[in-house]
């Protein structure tokens, strides 16, 4: 089986055929650097996104917020549920840890931005 992809690392915008056996990779063409091969490999087997939204605070201004890292894209919506029952105070450092665990991923949400100082 193959896959095609347009890979997202850089502004080339590669041309992407994954070839997969069982489940596996065993084959990637059209990348033109490391990272393209890396991001082919990941969004067949397990792929991963950045999460960024916004918080409300009782103030009722907005907050930006984002997951640390990038968390698996079958974890997105039930993320975004927890993120969406947060309500924060004023004042708001970039960095402050909004989220714990975002959706069991170990992976914390955090401000993107300081507000109210």
């Amino acid at each position: 089986m193959t896959r095609n992809l347009i890979c997202i690392c850089c502004p080339r915008g590669c041309q992407l055929e994954v070839t997969l056996q069982d489940g596996q990779v065993t084959d990637v063409k059209g990348f033109s650097c490391k990272r393209g091969k890396d991001y082919a490999v990941s969004e067949v087997t397990a792929p991963v996104r950045m999460v960024t939204t916004t918080v409300r605070t009782e103030e009722g201004v907005s907050v930006p917020v984002k997951t640390a890292q990038p968390i698996p894209k079958d974890k997105i919506f039930a993320c975004m549920e927890e993120i969406k029952a947060v309500r924060l105070h004023l004042p708001v450092q970039m960095g402050d840890v909004i989220l714990e665990n975002a959706a069991g991923t170990g992976i914390p949400v955090i401000a993107a931005r300081s507000l109210g100082e």
